[in-house]
């Protein structure tokens, strides 16, 4: 077993007491000795912070780096709202400028290819903006593949700008090499620091289930290492939780759906003052809320410095067991 001794008590419930909920879900019984003895060291824990909640912040948090969200991208691939890193004057940790564009990927693509003109200027926007800050962390989401060489070729533009500045870069979680615009090897090779964002392994739109399984978990950090090697991998952790229902009945329905629905239901159907149709009905809706705590963020912690990570992330501030602060501290 590859965890430290004096933790090795955490994971003993998990091997002895399991049990099964009325919804089939295994259930973990937790011992009053299956607590972490002393806090679990990182050489590096890193926390998103929003712009406008700074207030967010704690004050005495093992917290290394900020990453500070976010500038963004334009319509016209132009940086704007670079959040003033004054407002964190307070904090002793490093600071880093985020830059985020997560969804749109015809504009990430006319931003990183050089034959549209945009490239060269959001390089030296970007290095401009960080003039304040000791990094960036770029958070380009949904690359397409055939923008790998163009992605690269953009990193290495902006790491030769920022000088001395540390660069990051986000990457999707992975278990294996895929073919696309986020190969953990040639992007360590020319950045700083690779954020693996192992998270949403269960998001809005899947079956109900962790953001973030420990044993899902420990298989992402087993390919960021053996990928990217251990020195520059941050592997990032979720705070928040997701919540699912078994019934949604948002939507469109056709006529036949809607006359079947109104017999099933047994409503009665009324007109509002336009003479427009529409019924009311109820019904018991269940929901199954998964989340982490400062307990299940310890073990995923275990596993992650049992793979040779030593510096850890999490997104983001606010949204925290404040316990986990004390479970955590500086150092290998």
């Amino acid at each position: 077993m590859r965890h430290a001794p004096a933790l090795a008590a955490i994971l003993v419930a998990a091997a002895l007491a399991p049990a099964v909920a009325q919804s089939g879900v295994p259930l973990y019984v937790e011992y009053e000795a299956d607590k972490p003895r002393e806090r679990l060291g990182f050489r590096e824990i890193w926390a998103y912070l929003m712009q406008n909640e700074e207030a967010m912040l704690p004050s005495d948090a093992p917290i290394t780096d900020l990453a500070y969200f976010s500038g963004r991208l334009s319509v016209k691939g132009e940086l704007y709202g670079v959040p003033p890193v004054e407002r964190l004057s307070e904090a002793g940790a490093r600071k880093h400028l985020v830059i985020a564009e997560v969804g749109n990927q015809a504009l990430l693509h006319f931003v990183l290819s050089p034959e549209y003109g945009l490239r060269d200027k959001l390089v030296a926007d970007i290095a401009a903006a960080a003039i304040p800050y000791d990094g960036v962390v770029i958070d380009f989401e949904m690359i397409p593949s055939y923008d790998a060489a163009a992605f690269l070729e953009f990193l290495s533009l902006l790491d030769a700008r920022l000088g001395k500045r540390m660069l990051t870069v986000c990457v999707p979680a992975r278990t294996r090499k895929l073919d696309d615009a986020y190969d953990y090897a040639r992007l360590t090779a020319v950045a700083d620091r690779l954020f693996v964002m192992a998270y949403d392994e269960h998001w809005s739109g899947s079956a109900a289930g962790a953001v973030a399984s420990i044993a899902w978990s420990d298989r992402v950090a087993a390919w960021a290492v053996t990928a990217a090697g251990a020195a520059k991998v941050i592997m990032g952790m979720p705070f928040y939780g997701r919540g699912w229902g078994d019934k949604n009945p948002a939507g469109a329905y056709r006529f036949s759906s809607i006359r079947k629905l109104l017999a099933e239901k047994s409503a009665a159907q009324e007109r509002d003052a336009e003479g427009i149709p529409f019924f009311r009905f109820s019904e018991t809706v269940n929901y199954v809320v998964w989340f982490d705590d400062a307990h299940s963020i310890a073990r995923r912690a275990l596993e992650y410095r049992g793979r040779g990570v030593s510096m850890i992330g999490f997104w983001r501030l606010g949204q925290e067991d404040p316990e986990v602060w004390n479970l955590l501290r500086i150092g290998d």
